[in-house]
């Protein structure tokens, strides 16, 4: 058994060295290292501020890979089978191109014509701050643009053109407005040293593997050894759920059995049901849609799957099988609108096309928009989660933040790793944010009003999306950065608009793209932030990187769009594409369906007045109220610390990922992430302190370029593998989509009677 490691400790198991500048009888917010365990197991708290770190290497390297992940995670992302390249893949790949450069690059100083400035294409060994820049580059390339979703439904599903200067614009000023936000809070969420932001540390692991020299131990394996044993035993296995045997990406036994009972097959489909007993045996349905779980603490795997078993096992069953909102008229999981009669609802004829506004007398004529019971509830659980993340955030960190407000105006704020910030490098001054936010924000209007019969949105529009942004970066960033899941404000930001602006289905999206991601972004670039806190980098030189990198990565992705979509034929028409094509743009398939809820029929006859579904509003109460128990035992029993872990927020928004992400998916990361972050965490930190996010990134990357290769190899020319049973990308339950409702009929389902 590999003993646990002292707190004074590296993942190495060597002694942590004190700084010159600690003294003995220092404060408690000046201990020597973080307060939290995981970080202070994973990143060193050394610096070497004499390390080149912007170099020429760094912008080659890292511009190269910010526009190659950008093109082809946006290439995969019109494919029946996505696939998500992560900046790990480029952050394996340029090590040795980079010490290749550092080798063969001359050495000699360029001087720049007419000033007194020169650089060198080879300042010395390629260096650990390198590459953790070219990386960051990475990943803003790989994060791609939300906005060409807008771009791909106007054209693709609503059948209309959108100007090229308007969809550019759109897509540039939707990732840059978060530049703003991040600005605002950063004393907070990078400063402060318990928003640990555990994700990051995934990468501070590989990056202390892949630059770090470790001495052997015996009988055993140094961390870059492990690494490349997980990469190649990743790499190789992939080939199977990838391309020989698909339908172990969801193995559903439940409806083996009972084949022809479309019950059985609900409760046991891990694609299309409850995913009762179903499991996979496929990294990529483990990490797939609900990030690794090996980089999520252990208490925030409980209360995902806490809240996952309660929504899924004991809410839908009840709501169905109780027939709520005429449920079995319609399938148990899906994302798809429906009419009343159970068939898929016919937009046309409640689109008036001349002009894109909702056609009421069509829509009276016709029916009120259904959804599949999940669907319903996860729209009701949204409202519950945003509303009780910022309760939560009142409560427990209220008087922290507080505090913490102080302590950021006299500069006080931080652990050793502040220091080491503050004593070796120049802040990035707030002005550059404030003039950053201030030009977007400029620019967003312009877009919106100088192209307001294609996008739709006012200006108000814009600014009411802005500061929706800006009141929810804080608490949704404190909730990402402690637990490594991020409420997201889609679903606000649709009802919102939906109610003042009804009707206009590209207004809708507009003003959720730019509150939604503009908040995202500015989560993305402090996560960041943090990894270059972490990893010692100049805060200069990050932010010029991320700058560059935002801009780089959307128009390669906007251009990527653009050519997809005007060159493949019927491109997103499931129906009308050649047989095998991969072509049918799954992610987008439900964000057009979210614009027809929200923005062409609108929330007030969906959720409203004039709809179905009104009794959801009371989620919105629900979450509210939901943090105050918990906080109230946590202030009356202080010792059980186990009381403060629950977190609701996290636990009504267990399901956010549902759809597109299955019961499958869910249920092998609860497992695995179970496993490692508690059992192996608890029983063998030494081994956990050394390997688990090792292991992570070693999974991650194998898949990507498993992945990849065999794309490039095999499946581009249409080699797509022998044709038999298990190659079918499905679990095998046709039945698990049927209405069970009287009367409904529905190719290859049974009518009941």
């Amino acid at each position: 058994m590999v003993k646990d490691l002292p707190e004074s400790s590296l993942p190495d198991g060597s002694e942590i060295e004190t700084p010159i500048e600690a003294k003995p009888n220092e404060a408690i917010s000046e201990v020597n290292d973080s307060p939290v365990e995981q970080v202070r197991l994973t990143v060193t708290i050394t610096d070497d501020p004499t390390l080149p770190a912007l170099t020429f290497r760094t912008w080659f390297l890292g511009i190269a890979s910010c526009a190659i992940l950008g093109f082809l995670n946006q290439f995969f992302g019109y494919r029946q089978l996505p696939l998500f390249i992560s900046a790990v893949s480029a952050q394996i790949v340029v090590l040795p191109i980079g010490r290749f450069m550092a080798a063969t690059l001359p050495t000699t100083p360029i001087r720049i014509p007419k000033t007194r400035h020169s650089f060198s294409l080879n300042p010395g060994p390629f260096n650990l701050k390198e590459h953790v820049l070219i990386t960051i580059f990475a990943n803003a390339g790989s994060n791609g643009a939300y906005a060409v979703n807008i771009i791909t439904i106007v054209k693709a599903f609503y059948f209309t053109e959108i100007n090229v200067v308007a969809a550019m614009l759109l897509t540039q000023t939707t990732q840059m407005l978060g530049y703003g936000w991040a600005g605002l809070f950063r004393k907070f969420l990078v400063d402060s040293p318990y928003m640990w932001w555990p994700s990051n540390l995934v990468q501070v692991s590989l990056f202390r593997t892949l630059h770090e020299e470790e001495v052997r131990p015996k009988r055993g394996q140094t961390r870059l050894q492990f690494f490349f044993l997980v990469l190649i035993s990743s790499f190789c296995y992939y080939i199977v759920p990838n391309y020989l045997f698909q339908s172990i990406t969801a193995l559903s036994f439940v409806c083996w059995i009972w084949k022809d009972s479309v019950t059985a097959q609900q409760i046991g489909s891990g694609l299309s049901g409850l995913g009762l007993g179903s499991f996979a045996i496929d990294w990529a349905t483990v990490a797939g849609f609900v990030g690794s779980p090996l980089a999520t603490p252990g208490f925030a795997i409980i209360n995902v799957m806490i809240g996952f078993v309660a929504t899924v096992y004991i809410l839908i069953p009840i709501a169905y099988w109780t027939n709520s909102y005429n449920a079995k008229r319609f399938p148990i999981f899906s994302p798809h609108v429906f009419d009343a009669y159970g068939q898929p609802y016919n937009v046309s004829i409640v689109l008036d096309r001349k002009n894109f506004n909702f056609n009421n007398e069509g829509y009276d004529s016709y029916s009120k928009v259904n959804l599949s019971i999940f669907f319903v509830y996860t729209y009701g659980l949204s409202f519950a989660t945003l509303a009780a993340t910022v309760t939560h955030v009142a409560l427990f960190y209220g008087s922290t933040i507080l505090q913490q407000t102080k302590e950021a105006f006299r500069d006080q704020i931080g652990d050793v790793h502040n220091r080491l910030m503050k004593k070796n490098y120049r802040p990035v001054p707030q002005w550059w944010f404030y003039v950053l936010l201030v030009l977007m924000i400029g620019l967003s209007i312009f877009t919106c009003e100088g192209f307001h019969k294609q996008l739709q949105l006012p200006y108000w529009g814009v600014l009411l999306a802005a500061g929706l942004a800006l009141f929810f970066t804080l608490p949704i960033g404190i909730i990402t950065a402690t637990t490594n899941q991020t409420p997201g404000l889609n679903v606000i930001t649709e009802l919102i608009i939906g109610y003042l602006y009804p009707g206009k289905p590209f207004a809708n999206v507009a003003f959720k793209t730019y509150g939604y991601i503009s908040m995202t972004q500015a989560i993305t670039f402090l996560s960041d932030f943090k990894l270059g806190h972490y990893m010692k980098i100049p805060p200069r030189s990050m932010f010029i990187v991320q700058l560059v990198g935002t801009v780089i990565s959307s128009q390669v992705s906007f251009g990527t769009a653009w050519w997809l979509l005007t060159s493949v034929e019927h491109i997103c028409q499931k129906k009308l594409l050649p047989e095998g094509s991969p072509w049918t743009c799954p992610g987008d398939d439900v964000f057009y369906n979210a614009s027809i809820i929200w923005g062409l029929v609108g929330p007030k006859r969906m959720f409203g007045s004039l709809g179905l579904y009104a009794k959801m509003n009371y989620f919105f109460l629900i979450g509210i109220l939901a943090p105050v128990p918990v906080w109230v035992l946590s202030r009356k029993f202080p010792k059980q610390k186990w009381i403060s872990l629950i977190n609701m927020p996290i636990i009504l928004g267990a399901t956010g990922a549902m759809p597109p992400a299955r019961a499958v998916n869910y249920l092998c990361w609860g497992t695995v992430g179970i496993f490692f972050n508690i059992y192996v965490y608890r029983r063998f930190k030494g081994w956990w302190a050394k390997h688990n996010y090792v292991l992570s990134a070693g999974l991650d990357a194998g898949v990507a370029f498993s992945a990849l290769l065999c794309y490039i190899t095999l499946q581009m020319r249409d080699k797509n593998g022998m044709e038999w049973w298990g190659m079918e990308l499905d679990d095998h339950c046709p039945l698990a989509s049927c209405p069970t409702a009287p009367g409904i009929v529905i190719d290859g389902c049974p009518v009941f009677k």
